[in-house]
Order: C-alpha cells, then structure tokens, then sequence
C-alpha cells in the first residue's frame, strides 16, 4: 500500500501527493502519474500501485488540493479551474523533482486531463526522462514540441468524444516536424478506455471501459518504460 507524502514544487510551496514503492525501493526507477479529471482518487492511486507491483516508484501529485468527486460537471468545474502551466511547471515537476533524489530515471504519464498535462509536462521539465500519453492532449498552441527532449508513447482512442482524432493528427504532425522521439498507438476504443470505473451505471456517456484494450495498451507502457527507464 502507498503512502501520502509532502514534497515541494521549485518554488518552494508544498505539495501533497501518493507514493506507492516496490519492496526493493532503492535506485528503483520511477514515474509520475497524473490524474484525471476526477482528482486524487481510488482508481488513480491504483494506477500509482500497478507501477509500484511492476517495480517502479509511482508519485501522484494531488493538484486539485486534497478535493476529488464522481460528478462529471464538479469534475468539469475542477479541471477548469486548474491552471495547466502551473500543474505541470510546479507540481508535476515538483514531483520528478522529489523522486529524482533516489531514482536515476524517471518518466511521467497521465490520462484524460493527466494525459494533456503529461504532454505540456514533456515541453516544460527537463527532468522527465520518458513520458506515456493516455488520450490527452492540450491545446496545441500551447505544446512547444521542440522543447520535448525525451521519448514519448501515446495512445488514441478512435471514437473518442473528448479528444478528436484530428486534433490527435494535428498534434503527430508537430511533434514529427519537431523531431520527437514519438510512438503513437490507436485502438477501437472509447475514451477512458482504460479506466476500471468506466463501465456500467456509473460511467459517463463518452468513456466505456475495455479490458482487452487496456491490457495492450499497458503492456506496451511498460515495455517503453521499461527501455527509457530501466
């Protein structure tokens, strides 16, 4: 089971988030997992806890401050009150920051709202090493991909309500022109594939969870991070 920890951002404030570690912690290499819209949640310290069974120390940082929820609109209000630059500038750098001091590499992944910041995160610290892309992406005014240095894994879903699949082009094409060390997957998927919770009563209308889908998609994570992260 992880733990929730303290660590500071660079510029001095502090961050909470949840740590979870593989028994053998030491020079473990490491990964910053960010959220979904929903916030801190069971599922996403899950996620932290998958990467830890597979022997990485996995860091989630709290951005929306210790508030999470199930309602898509509370979720809507909390992401849209999010300032991107600033998660992914201070608080997920924070988070490579605090996990640098005892790993030699560590990468970066993100889903739904995550996986638009991993992205910007990929533009903005240079301490990431490696980063996975779960059907994310911000508006690409703002992704100065010749900033991105490390390799990069995405995957797309093709039915996608909430991230197109020309914005998912447009997207491929800057980080092409830009050089980018970039593995792009598609699956036959709706959003949140990926996602255990996105699946019966409760799930919203765009997202539908796949097994099948999911597993694929993580076994090729882990073999890129696997390469990139040792």
């Amino acid at each position: 089971m992880g733990k929730t920890i303290t660590f500071k951002r660079p510029d001095g404030k502090d961050v909470h988030g949840y740590l979870a570690e593989p028994a053998n912690a030491a020079h473990a290499p490491a990964v910053v997992v960010i959220q979904e819209w929903w916030g801190l949640n069971d599922q996403i310290r899950g996620v932290a806890e998958r990467l830890a069974h597979a022997g990485y120390r996995a860091l989630v940082p709290d951005l929306y401050r210790g508030k999470s929820t199930v309602e898509a609109e509370e979720a809507h209000h909390l992401m849209s009150s999010l300032d991107f630059g600033d998660a992914a500038s201070q608080d997920v750098r924070g988070a490579l920051q605090y996990l640098k001091a005892g790993s030699k590499k560590v990468g970066v992944t993100g889903f739904c709202m995550g996986g638009a910041l991993t992205v910007l995160t990929m533009t903005m610290c240079p301490e990431a090493d490696a980063g996975v892309v779960w059907y994310g992406f911000p508006p690409l005014e703002f992704v100065d991909a010749g900033k991105i240095k490390a390799p990069m894994m995405a995957h797309w879903a093709e039915q996608d309500g909430a991230f197109s699949m020309d914005g998912v082009k447009a997207l491929e094409e800057k980080l092409a022109a830009a050089g980018v060390a970039y593995t792009g997957h598609r699956y036959l998927a709706y959003h949140g594939f990926a996602n255990e919770l996105a699946q019966g009563p409760g799930r919203i209308a765009m997202t539908q969870y796949d097994a099948a889908w999911a597993q694929i998609a993580w076994d090729r994570s882990f073999a890129f991070f696997g390469r990139h992260l040792g």
